[in-house]
């Protein structure tokens, strides 16, 4: 809903590349720092208020503020930055260093000024503007209740109109409930069919189905900073044969029904900072062996665990109740049963991500979905492990230099020297365990014409081209 009724000031276009929403053009300073923003004069706000540079203001001043309750990195970064009007549509940004992925922090969704303007940043997440909530997208929402969420077009929208007269989401309960609702004719769409339900969804002749490669990756994470409870995962040897121990292919073809691709880097092999000659990983369940015999990893006791001096090679892998992930970590437990580790699955509801930032794990399995830059700072970065995304806890000198340099340098030949070399440092000290990248699948009635699969940077993505979407329509004589 968020990407059908607000804007940003720019927006990915699928590939990767930023292009101009609110915005008509920018400007970037030679020494990286100072970014300008030229802002459309025709945008309104779904009530009729004018867009003005006041709006952008606010909204960066909401992100600011210490008690600002959204994404904690969004807060770092804004607090580092100068915002300045120069007037009613221009603005200017002003960075303490140089920080190529900076314009991508401008695809966030502004809000008005002139209806949040006394709300406290604290009291964000309880106020009413989140169930009324007034952008400048194509879409506003005329309600919305535990049911549906029923959008209208926003007539004062001044990009491409959309070909309907409205959408209506529908929410169930599962997808039993759901498949029955297409089958009756509620529903004319699927916002996504998970790799489970692929074969029910597939036995569906109405149903068309779109499938985009996802921006982002499947990895397990190694708890790196618990060496009382899983000491093991210190050692590079083991994790290196955690990894050797592997099929990928066969996780991808059982337990995501083919809905993957393998991965080997944490970054994207579409991206211009992809090392298309870094070390890879391969499945090698004799090598594993081996890396875990040199380790002293050996079964002494015959009961077909590995152990040393009196220790089981076990652990516990986490996972969210997603019925996909689950069957993702019981294929990863039987692979590694195969080399004499011993896994136990732990599956958690809703706490998965404060678990993760609590490093409250010894392994976990997880989804990272990446924007267009392909820096690997918050994830990778010595100093994100206290407050930030990196949970495993890679505590790297070497790495971190690495990854602060690239991300202070805006050409991108001289920032691949200093990827390439982090991705080569990576893949030798297998901090974590890259599985696949995701794919992205949904469903959409034949009766609905002119759906075309967009490239794909996240889900919101799939009404990239909804404007051009329409429903058969006959004509009618009207007479009064």
């Amino acid at each position: 809903m968020s990407a059908l009724i607000f804007n940003g000031l720019t927006r990915m276009d699928g590939k990767g590349a930023l292009e101009p929403d609110l915005a008509t053009s920018w400007q970037v300073s030679d020494d990286g720092l100072t970014y300008e923003f030229k802002l459309r004069r025709n945008i309104r706000w779904q009530d009729g208020q004018q867009f003005t540079a006041d709006d952008i203001l606010f909204t960066i001043g909401l992100m600011q503020d210490p008690e600002f309750p959204g994404a904690p990195y969004l807060n770092q970064l804004w607090q580092t930055v100068a915002v300045e009007k120069i007037n009613d549509y221009a603005i200017r940004f002003v960075l303490p260093e140089p920080f190529p992925a900076f314009a991508e922090f401008t695809t966030i969704g502004m809000l008005p000024e002139h209806l949040l303007n006394e709300i406290p940043a604290r009291d964000l997440l309880n106020h009413p503007f989140n169930w009324q909530p007034i952008g400048t997208g194509p879409f506003k929402l005329d309600g919305v209740n535990a049911q549906f969420a029923r959008l209208s077009v926003n007539s004062f929208y001044t990009g491409q109109k959309s070909r309907l007269a409205g959408l209506e989401l529908r929410f169930y309960p599962d997808y039993q409930n759901l498949i029955a609702a297409y089958e009756a004719g509620d529903i004319q769409g699927i916002g996504f069919v998970p790799p489970q339900a692929l074969p029910a969804m597939q036995s569906l002749e109405s149903l068309n189905l779109y499938t985009a490669r996802l921006s982002g990756y499947g990895i397990i994470y190694l708890n790196l900073q618990s060496p009382d409870t899983a000491p093991f995962l210190q050692e590079t040897k083991v994790r290196q044969a955690l990894l050797h121990a592997l099929n990928r292919q066969v996780i991808i073809d059982e337990a995501l029904h083919g809905q993957g691709l393998i991965a080997n880097a944490p970054i994207l092999p579409w991206s211009w900072a992809y090392n298309p000659e870094q070390p890879t990983i391969t499945f090698d369940p004799a090598q594993a062996a081996t890396l875990l015999d040199e380790s002293d990893w050996v079964d002494n006791d015959g009961d077909g665990i590995r152990d040393k001096e009196g220790r089981p090679l076990a652990f516990s892998l986490l996972s969210s109740n997603d019925p996909t992930k689950i069957k993702i970590a019981e294929t990863v437990k039987e692979q590694w049963r195969h080399i004499g580790v011993s896994v136990t699955v732990e599956v958690v509801g809703t706490g998965l991500g404060e678990r993760l930032g609590e490093h409250d794990f010894q392994a976990a399995l997880a989804e990272v979905l990446l924007a267009g830059d392909p820096d690997p700072y918050p994830f990778w970065h010595q100093t994100q492990i206290a407050d930030g995304q990196n949970y495993a806890g890679w505590d790297n000198v070497e790495a971190s230099k690495l990854l602060e340099t690239a991300r202070t340098i805006t050409d991108t030949g001289r920032r691949n020297d200093f990827y390439f070399e982090f991705q080569q440092l990576f893949a030798q000290e297998a901090p974590s365990l890259i599985l696949y990248h995701p794919v992205y699948t949904y469903g959409v009635s034949q009766e609905v014409f002119e759906v075309q699969l967009a490239p794909m940077t996240n889900p919101s993505d799939r009404f990239r081209t909804v404007a051009n979407w329409y429903m058969l329509t006959r004509r009618v004589i009207y007479s009064q």
